[in-house]
């Protein structure tokens, strides 16, 4: 008997790299009509990346204008071991793969966190999609919260950066972001997984992201994903949109910039992701490169 998986088309693909063996690697299944909840958590757990993407019809009146019928569609995220709201570098590669059937252009992606318009674009030979955030938002950590991520990671308090304080930040997921004083504190993660994932389903987090600035406008960034049943996201773009969120609420940048996130590095999957900020527009925009994995 065929798995579930078999049965429908399942797409592999990277986002924030043009390299295959780079970036982070989703699942897409692009037309999942029919597919119960249950079966779309088995094909994410079969592929086993850190999220699939599922794409449908778009709710009535969604989507852009007549002209540009069939660019709308209202997308679903599931990891290994649950759904969540919004994913970034799912919506990266399935907006690649989309530009790929029917060309590059605008597309809008109903999720559970709002309405994500993408844009893909082709520069030198390649497609890069840029997708803009729902509204985000910041809160403060609880004292007792912080000590609890920081023993969970087993990180001295002394090995956070001060200038960088942590925060909650959402722009369509939930993130505890917490900046490390210096590129080694980044580098070393060995942390508890069950103590980790509890704290974080009771926070309602998708990921941390771990950060450490390397210039006014270059951050190297980790993410922990114990939550979706893995250890680490290769590249997170739910997160980096929390981040330019997280950044700009805390003048840490001027209100239009573009910043770059390195991420992957420490886990020898290598990407690349660009973080704009646009004064008088609150959402973030979030774009990198993507490619097909070869089976």
């Amino acid at each position: 008997m065929n798995s579930v998986r078999e049965t429908f088309d399942v797409l592999r693909y990277t986002a924030f790299s043009d390299d295959p063996e780079g970036g982070n690697p989703a699942g897409i299944v692009l037309d999942a009509t029919g597919l119960s909840d249950e079966e779309m958590l088995a094909i994410a757990a079969e592929v086993g990346y850190s999220e699939s993407a599922f794409l449908t019809a778009p709710p009535e009146g969604a989507g852009p204008s007549a002209s540009d019928a069939g660019r709308a569609y209202t997308i679903r995220y599931f990891s290994p071991k649950a759904e969540v709201p919004f994913c970034g570098h799912a919506t990266v590669a399935t907006a690649v793969a989309l530009g790929e059937r029917i060309g590059p252009g605008d597309l809008v992606f109903t999720t559970r966190a709002g309405t994500v318009p993408v844009t893909v674009t082709r520069e030198g030979g390649a497609l890069r999609a840029t997708l803009t955030s729902v509204e985000p938002h910041i809160e403060d950590v609880a004292a007792d919260d912080l000590a609890e991520a920081l023993a969970a990671l087993d990180w001295p308090a002394g090995d956070l950066d001060p200038a960088l304080p942590a925060r909650i930040a959402f722009a369509g997921a939930r993130h505890l972001i917490l900046a490390a004083a210096s590129r080694e504190r980044l580098a070393h993660l060995a942390y508890d997984f069950a103590r980790l994932e509890a704290l974080m389903h009771r926070l309602d987090l998708t990921t941390l992201e771990l950060v450490w600035r390397a210039s006014a406008e270059v951050f190297h960034v980790r993410a922990p994903f114990p939550v979706g049943g893995v250890v680490e996201d290769p590249a997170t773009g739910a997160a980096a949109a929390a981040f330019g969120a997280y950044a700009r609420e805390l003048g840490l940048v001027p209100e239009a910039t573009v910043l770059t996130l390195h991420q992957g590095e420490d886990m020898g999957r290598p990407g690349v992701l660009t973080v704009e900020l646009r004064a008088g527009d609150r959402r973030i925009r979030v774009g990198g490169a993507g490619t097909r994995i070869p089976a």
